[in-house]
């Protein structure tokens, strides 16, 4: 027998085709997202994510009728959560997917040649040409057209040679410019030779194949969740929404990865600078000191009891990792102390990111915390 969250996931419903809108580094999986909102919470109820990610959580919430509210930091992981809740019309995507690529022809050869090196290995010029248009143009904060759009183009920004838009590279991550230039000159890799617009058109094509979700009870919100929470909770006091039911999250881990520095070929898309930055916002890095780790987990978890119902319950992943683990649990248990805790391992049952990339030691894998009233 198929559950209700296997089958909204099939390929063949708008609400399936367009859960999986993005790679993202460390993303939930889609299927873990469906069945803990589905097992932890009912109908009606209001999740809330406080590190979304690419909102999964949010969509999962929305698709099984419940209201699901995100914040996100990173304007990647928002821009595809925002954008697959409620989809721009597909004809109005495919009018500017043709306008940018008019457009495209009025970039200047000197703005092309201006690039890093990266780019020139990385990109066909007519392909760089479409992207510096789109980059331009695309109002994605402000117009739903121009966010999906810009969100089909961040999908296919890099990836496999011939099914991307870019030369051999790993999708979920951007790899670092000057080893990804050795590479493809050791591997004599040359940028494949498309025309953008008719590879987007086909993409958009394949999308839209069974329509567009309209999920209204979902929203993911761009920004801090340290500051942006108390504004829930101003909502929350006013009566205008209900306390949140089941907290669902997994917080980023201990110096595990930065992920403006992972997402940086993204993250230029989308006008940032043109190489990648190591030091990035105050949460936006690889959280080298303990302090501030424990700081970032106390600030947002203990906003978020404030605007939840007390018989809520609480689901966090995250990694199992020794002081990742038991800073986890000593802040939850700390701020939630009437609550049951079960702790479930969930150990790597694939290559992980890092083995991708020649780490192939033993990882400890992830955990699961449950806390319930």
């Amino acid at each position: 027998m198929i559950d209700e969250a296997t089958n909204k996931l099939s390929l063949s419903t708008a609400i399936g085709r367009w859960s999986g809108l993005g790679p993202y580094y460390a993303m939930f999986p889609k299927e873990f997202a469906f069945h803990v909102v589905e097992n932890y919470s009912k109908p009606g109820d209001a999740i809330i994510d406080p590190f979304a990610g690419r909102a999964s959580s949010v969509y999962a919430a929305a698709a099984m009728e419940r209201l699901g509210i995100g914040i996100e930091i990173n304007p990647v992981g928002w821009l595809y959560g925002f954008v697959k809740l409620k989809p721009a019309l597909k004809v109005n995507v495919i009018k500017r997917i043709k306008n940018i690529g008019s457009l495209a022809s009025s970039i200047e050869k000197q703005r092309l040649e201006a690039l890093p090196e990266f780019f020139h290995f990385c990109y066909s010029p007519n392909v760089l040409g479409y992207l510096l248009a789109a980059r331009d143009e695309l109002c994605w904060k402000s117009s739903i057209v121009d966010a999906t759009l810009m969100s089909i183009i961040l999908v296919h920004l890099h990836g496999r040679r011939e099914q991307s838009l870019s030369n051999q590279m790993r999708q979920g991550k951007s790899m670092s410019p000057d080893y990804s230039i050795n590479w493809w000159k050791t591997k004599q890799l040359t940028p494949p030779e498309l025309d953008p617009v008719e590879y987007l058109l086909k993409r958009v094509e394949w999308r839209y194949a069974k329509g567009i979700p309209n999920l209204k009870n979902g929203k993911v919100i761009l920004g801090d969740s340290t500051s942006l929470i108390n504004k829930l909770k101003k909502k929350v006091s006013c009566s205008i929404q209900k306390p949140f039911n089941l907290l669902f999250t997994s917080p980023p881990y201990y110096r595990l990865t930065n992920y403006h520095y992972d997402q940086w070929l993204r993250l230029w898309m989308l006008g940032g600078p043109n190489t990648p930055i190591w030091i990035s916002d105050k949460w936006q890095n690889r959280f080298e000191s303990k302090t501030a780790y424990r700081e970032l987990l106390e600030q947002v978890f203990s906003q978020c009891a404030e605007i939840m119902d007390h018989k809520a319950t609480v689901y966090v992943r995250t990694d199992a990792r020794e002081f990742t683990k038991q800073t986890t649990l000593e802040v939850l248990g700390k701020i939630f102390p009437e609550k049951s805790i079960e702790i479930v391992s969930q150990p790597y049952k694939k290559n992980t990111q890092t083995a991708l990339f020649g780490d192939k030691s033993k990882k400890p894998g992830e955990i699961d915390i449950i806390m319930q009233y």
